[in-house]
């Protein structure tokens, strides 16, 4: 009898609780181990953007410390979302639902997509377009994402200054609601030498825009209203697992639930000894 193969494990790499953490009050993304590493890398440009005396310090430390620690809760989080999910939905539409299974994407992507609102959609026209895309970004198929919805309101979050995603590719679709402002701008990719100005484009309710991950982009401030957007970040193992995005170096793999950030590593199968007697 021959031996199982190797089960793939998705995983994310180490750096994710110290690469690219963005601090929104001085409109910087920064690397973050430590106070002293901190005042080292960044406390000249920190103090050119107003973080001036011991408060504004202890505050942005308070900060920062709390991010890490929401993004160590973050895959026991995600597991109860997932379970609630499970529990609650019901597919409008279980032929698409069943695609969508079966290329890789879970089951709660089509719980935040109502792709049921296009029923002459070309879904498999539009998975095989993801995977050309995401080959001519470096290789590999789509075989993970990870989906959530960010809103931008008065009074809360208004803008969203420039990065890069934690994805091979980026899917951003406009749910609403009514407002103004709050354009959309990008740049070159993010180890592009420096380019032209920004392209803005606005955001149109019920479309979606897809683009690189390494592509520099942000948010212009909010006019009025609210907008809620989905953004939904789709990954290849195989591009990934050769040069972390983030930190830019071979990943250091932990493990994670479900997805994790994309990365995978095989495990040997565990053999049944039981079943050979």
């Amino acid at each position: 009898m021959a031996a199982p193969g190797p089960r793939r494990r998705f995983c994310c790499c180490t750096c994710f609780c110290t690469e690219n953490l963005y601090v929104a009050r001085y409109r910087l993304h920064v690397r973050f181990q430590d106070e002293q590493q901190l005042r080292r890398d960044y406390g000249a440009v920190l103090r050119g953007r107003g973080c001036v005396d011991a408060e504004d310090f202890r505050q942005l430390l308070a900060e920062l410390q709390q991010e890490v620690e929401r993004r160590r809760r973050q895959a026991q989080e995600s597991a109860v979302r997932k379970a609630l999910i499970s529990s609650r939905y019901q597919p409008a539409r279980p032929d698409v639902y069943n695609l969508l299974q079966e290329a890789s994407l879970a089951p709660e992507f089509l719980a935040a997509v109502r792709y049921s609102a296009s029923p002459g959609a070309n879904l498999e026209g539009l998975l095989q377009r993801l995977d050309t895309v995401s080959g001519e970004c470096g290789g590999g198929r789509l075989d993970s994402h990870r989906a959530f919805v960010v809103k931008y309101a008065l009074g809360q979050d208004r803008e969203l200054g420039c990065h890069y995603d934690n994805a091979e590719l980026t899917l951003n679709v406009a749910l609403g609601k009514d407002f103004t402002g709050g354009a959309l701008y990008f740049g070159e990719l993010a180890e592009a030498p420096a380019g032209p100005e920004p392209l803005e484009v606005q955001h149109v309710v019920g479309q979606g825009l897809l683009h690189r991950g390494a592509q520099l982009h942000g948010a212009r401030p909010l006019g009025s209203g609210e907008r809620w957007n989905l953004v939904v970040w789709l990954r290849a193992s195989a591009v990934r697992n050769r040069r972390c995005p983030m930190c830019r170096r071979p990943p250091e793999l932990a493990d994670a639930e479900d997805f994790g950030d994309g990365f995978t590593r095989d495990e040997p199968a565990t053999l049944d000894v039981c079943a050979l007697t």
